[in-house]
């Protein structure tokens, strides 16, 4: 019995269109991803630096709390208070 090498068109008859649609898709693939990101994102993204400012301020404040160095305007906080429930500020 001779046995000669398989023949692969007739194994799978489905391959050459299937090197087409393999072909058509590598072509059809798009450049590169593209992101951008919103100004509504960027001002988030700023905030945290207010964030970070405003945290510094806060642990200043507590540290003069905490070694009696910090000296309350009294004047002052009843003005922003007034203004507050007066809705001018």
């Amino acid at each position: 019995m001779k046995i000669n090498g398989s023949n692969s068109t007739h194994l799978n008859p489905y391959q050459k269109q299937y090197q087409k649609q393999q072909q058509a898709t590598n072509q059809a693939k798009p450049a590169a991803d593209k992101l951008e990101i919103s100004n509504q994102a960027q001002n988030m993204l700023k905030g945290n630096e207010v964030k970070e400012a405003r945290q510094k301020q806060v642990q200043q404040i507590k540290h003069d709390v905490q070694t009696g160095n910090y000296k309350i305007n009294y004047e002052e906080t009843a003005q922003k208070m007034i203004d507050f429930w007066t809705n001018r500020g």
